[in-house]
């Protein structure tokens, strides 16, 4: 792509060096331990060589006249005349009417030589943009992502032979970044691809075909190196990664099976450089068909919504609570609009499961949740108090936006705050808990991230107004022989809980 371009995800890679002992004996080669001794009745690894390399000319062949470039053109901000200046030099709108510099200015500003405002003389400029997309009906549907079409105000589709056609956009979804474009010819009927219904095994060899740097029709190929990869995108969903060479411009493009079927949209790239370093990121068939189907049948997509502000659970914070595993999603926050709130849901719950389907993080859970139907009932495992219970919520509609509870403590301050050593700071009481006011850097609770400002809300599950509640807290989890408590902090942020560590 150009303008709007293929994005690159910055991914931080790690890159471990081990060393391999190897011991041959004359005639053979023996598999050896890292000492250089023989392994005690091992067997040599037995591999059949394929017996002649992979041909994809028919895959391609079949699939090309399915794939488009896509060419947006969007508008450019101009900046107003009105609010340029130059240092030691009056404004513009400060001008006296006769000085040599106004009628300069007005060339190129909101106003004509009178002044008058509804003669625009500003013209507007535009931006092309590029990337990738594939036909899945005949009738014109194409698929592409929403950051290829983001802003533009005109689309056309170049198809593989060099006709172009005029598209209009049906609609696009940010959070799963997929859109759906429709040819404006009525009558005209094309060559479409359609979505595969399992993804291949990691290793199953993979097609790209795009539209990379400008260059339509291009087409390479690889593996799937690896699913259900979390790339820290605004999508809350996991992708395919693949080793096939994609670059700028493959946005929106398919990744096809060597049945010609589509299994991922290339959506994203690792690369400190913009170009192609053969990682490669693809939003799943199954994650896309769900979406693509709610555009062309409405224009919007449609999810469930729990209503839940959650993190994810700690070692700290799953032994405070007594769970097994640092697993599942807890609830910081809630609202009583929220279906989670009617049915239930409390805040420090750890939901475990959806429909029992296990929840590892909040990303597992965000996933299951926003591909239920809204308006459908679902089955949440969770922990409460020592033990697993089951409520039953009826999701609703997820909603453009939902207002964010957390922000900013204003709490009334007394003059004498009190030192809390257990964990190396200062609290005093305030309108929504204990403020703290100083954190000792060797202490605790700086360990963990606690600063001045931020208020604990709650101790052990306990709301809390002293300093004598907090001591309290911290003797009970004492007794039950936990090695952490669990805290709950409001900060500026948000909300979250902490498991500070205890004093033996």
């Amino acid at each position: 792509m150009t303008k709007s371009k293929f994005k690159n995800v910055s991914v931080k890679t790690t890159l471990l060096a081990s060393a391999l002992c190897l011991g041959v004996v004359a005639g053979a080669t023996v598999p050896t331990l890292i000492t250089g001794q023989p392994a005690a009745n091992a067997e040599p690894v037995q591999v059949t060589a394929p017996a002649q390399p992979v041909d994809f000319s028919n895959v391609v062949k079949a699939v090309k006249p399915a794939v488009v470039s896509v060419q947006v053109k969007t508008e450019i901000e101009t900046q107003n005349i009105q609010n340029f200046s130059i240092p030691g030099f009056p404004e513009f709108k400060d001008l006296p009417k006769d000085h040599p510099f106004n009628r300069f200015f007005r060339r190129f500003g909101d106003e004509d030589e009178q002044g008058n405002q509804d003669k625009k003389r500003a013209v507007p400029h535009y931006a092309q943009a590029q990337g990738s997309g594939f036909f899945i009906s005949e009738d014109g549907y194409v698929v592409t992502n929403h950051h290829v079409v983001d802003k533009g105000v005109e689309f056309v589709l170049v198809m593989d032979d060099g006709t172009k056609l005029d598209a209009d956009l049906v609609g696009s979804d940010e959070k799963s970044d997929l859109a759906l474009l429709k040819v404006k010819d009525p009558d005209r009927k094309f060559k479409y691809v359609k979505f595969a219904d399992n993804l291949p095994a990691v290793g199953s060899w993979v097609l790209a075909v795009g539209n990379p740097f400008g260059l339509g029709g291009t087409v390479t190929a690889g593996i799937i190196s690896a699913d259900g990869r979390d790339i820290s995108a605004k999508n809350y969903e996991s992708f395919i990664q693949i080793d096939a060479a994609v670059n700028k411009g493959n946005s929106g493009g398919p990744t096809f099976n060597l049945n010609g079927e589509v299994i991922g949209i290339n959506t994203a790239i690792y690369s400190p450089s913009g170009g192609n370093v053969g990682i490669a990121f693809a939003i799943p068939a199954g994650v896309a068909k769900d979406v693509i189907n709610d555009l062309q049948h409405g224009g919007k997509v449609k999810r469930g919504w729990l209503g839940v502000h959650i993190q994810n659970v700690t070692e700290d914070i799953a032994d405070s609570l007594g769970l097994a595993d640092a697993s599942g999603a807890m609830v910081t926050s809630t609202d009583e609009t929220a279906p989670a709130f009617k049915a239930g849901v409390k805040v420090g719950d750890v939901i475990l499961a959806v429909d029992g389907d296990e929840v590892k993080n909040t990303r597992e859970l965000a996933r299951h949740i926003g591909r239920a139907d809204p308006e459908s009932d679902v089955e949440l495992t969770i922990w409460r108090e020592d033990k697993e219970i089951k409520l039953t919520v009826h999701l609703g509609t997820y909603p453009d936006e939902v207002a964010s509870s957390a922000g900013g403590a204003s709490p009334q301050q007394p003059a004498a705050p009190a030192e809390l050593d257990e964990f190396g700071m200062n609290l005093q009481p305030g309108d929504e808990g204990l403020v703290i006011t100083r954190v000792d850097p060797d202490g605790a609770a700086a360990d963990k991230g606690l600063s001045r400002g931020d208020v604990i809300q709650s101790v052990g599950g306990k709301q809390v107004k002293s300093i004598d509640d907090v001591k309290k807290g911290v003797e009970a989890a004492k007794d039950n022989g936990r090695k952490t408590i669990l805290m709950r902090i409001k900060t500026d942020a948000g909300i979250r809980f902490v498991g500070l560590p205890l004093k033996k």
